[in-house]
C-alpha cells in the first residue's frame, strides 16, 4: 500500500512493496489516467487482434492455465530485507510460454480480477496498473528475454535461464521506475523521493520474480518444452550413410 506521513514538515514516503505497483485510486491526477488508459487500451486492442491472427485453438486453454499460475502465485508472498516482502508479477512468464501478444492478454485479465475482486488498485487507475505490471513487464520482458536468449543460444537451457532471468529482473524494475514516473507528474510525490523509494526495493523483489520465472520455466523447458512460445528445436540426429549410399 502507498501512505504518506507527516513529520516536522516533511513528506516521507511509505513503501510496502507487496503492493507497490498496485496504485490506489486519487494517487494520480486526471491526465496521467486519460494517458495511460488509452496507451493501455490500444495495447489491449493490437493484442486481440494479433493473438487472434496468430494463435489456434489449442492455445487457448494454455492462456487458461498460465492465468490461473500467475494469479495463484501472485497471492503468495516472499520476504525481503527490511521486514517486508513482494510477489511474482509474471510478466516474463507469461511472454516465454505465450508470447507478447497473447502473455499481455492473461496479466490484462490477471490485473483486472485483482482489482475489481481484491482491491488490488483502484479502478480509475486500472489502465496505469495494467500498463506497468501488466503490458510493460509483458513486452519488454519478453523481447529481452528472446534477444537474450538467442545471443546465448536459442535452443540451449543456459539461454533460456539467463535470458528469462535478466527479463524477468528488468521488467520489475522498468514498471517500478515508470510507475514512480507517473506519480510524480501528477504530483502526488516528488520524483526524487519516487524514484528512490521505487527502485530501492523492487532491486530486490526483481530479484524473487527472477528466481520464480526460472523455476517455473526450467521445469516446463525440461517436461514439456514444446509449450514455449518459441521452443527449442530438437537436434536432428543423421543417420550414417550405408556403403552403397
Amino acid at each position: 500500500m502507498l501512505a504518506f506521513i507527516s513529520d516536522s514538515g516533511w513528506m516521507h514516503w511509505i513503501l510496502q512493496p507487496h503492493l507497490a505497483l498496485h496504485i490506489p485510486d486519487g494517487f494520480l491526477n486526471l491526465p496521467v489516467i486519460l494517458v495511460t488508459w488509452v496507451i493501455a487500451i490500444a495495447l489491449i486492442a493490437v493484442s486481440l487482434s494479433k493473438s487472434q491472427a496468430e494463435y489456434q485453438e489449442r492455445a487457448v486453454p494454455l492462456m487458461g492455465v498460465c492465468a490461473a499460475f500467475i494469479f495463484a502465485a501472485q497471492m503468495i508472498n516472499f520476504p525481503i530485507p527490511g521486514g517486508t516482502s513482494g510477489h511474482l508479477l509474471g510478466g516474463t512468464l507469461a511472454g516465454a510460454l505465450l508470447g507478447p501478444w497473447a502473455g499481455s492478454l492473461v496479466m490484462v485479465a490477471v490485473f483486472i480480477v485483482q482489482s475489481v475482486f481484491f482491491q488490488d488498485g483502484g479502478l480509475t487507475v486500472l489502465g496505469a496498473n495494467i500498463l506497468n505490471m501488466g503490458l510493460i513487464g509483458t513486452f519488454a520482458g519478453y523481447y529481452l528475454y528472446k534477444a537474450i536468449r538467442v545471443a546465448i543460444g536459442r535452443n540451449k537451457l543456459s539461454g533460456m535461464v539467463v535470458g528469462a532471468a535478466v527479463a524477468a529482473w528488468t521488467s520489475v524494475v522498468v514498471a517500478a521506475l515508470v510507475c514512480a514516473v507517473q506519480l510524480a507528474v501528477s504530483g502526488t510525490v516528488p520524483l526524487s523521493v519516487a524514484l528512490t523509494a521505487m527502485t530501492t526495493w523492487h532491486v530486490l523483489i526483481g530479484i524473487g520474480e527472477a528466481a520464480i520465472t526460472i523455476i517455473a520455466l526450467s521445469f516446463i523447458w525440461r517436461t514439456r518444452s514444446d509449450m514455449f512460445y518459441d521452443p527449442p528445436r530438437k537436434s536432428v540426429v543423421s543417420r550414417p550413410l550405408s556403403p552403397h549410399q
